[in-house]
């Protein structure tokens, strides 16, 4: 796969970005570059290692949860824009279908 000015303008659409012509060249580049590492990659002779499930041989790593520092629900709403009946008040982003 070659990145070519086409797909820069549909990426930079898509995120958009308003991007100089020198900008779009050094990303064309850029990315092109990233992709020629990932192609590296395929010639890669994987046939006889096993996938990594774990990257550590560490097992419980992880700490048991604690309550620590609570805070009252008055300290937590002081800051609150909004707020009714001891409750975070934030606009409504789903609308009834």
């Amino acid at each position: 796969m070659k990145i070519d000015k086409v797909l820069i303008s549909k990426l930079e659409k898509l995120s958009r970005l308003e991007l100089s012509e020198q900008e779009r060249d050094g990303i064309q580049k850029d990315l092109n570059e990233i992709l020629s590492m990932v192609e590296k990659l395929n010639e890669v002779n994987t046939d006889n290692v096993e996938p990594l499930i774990h990257i550590s041989e560490e097992e419980h790593v992880l700490r048991e949860d604690e309550i620590k520092h609570q805070l009252s629900r008055e300290e937590a709403l002081k800051n609150a824009p909004k707020q009714k009946d001891g409750y975070f008040l934030v606009p409504k982003v789903i609308e009834k279908g």
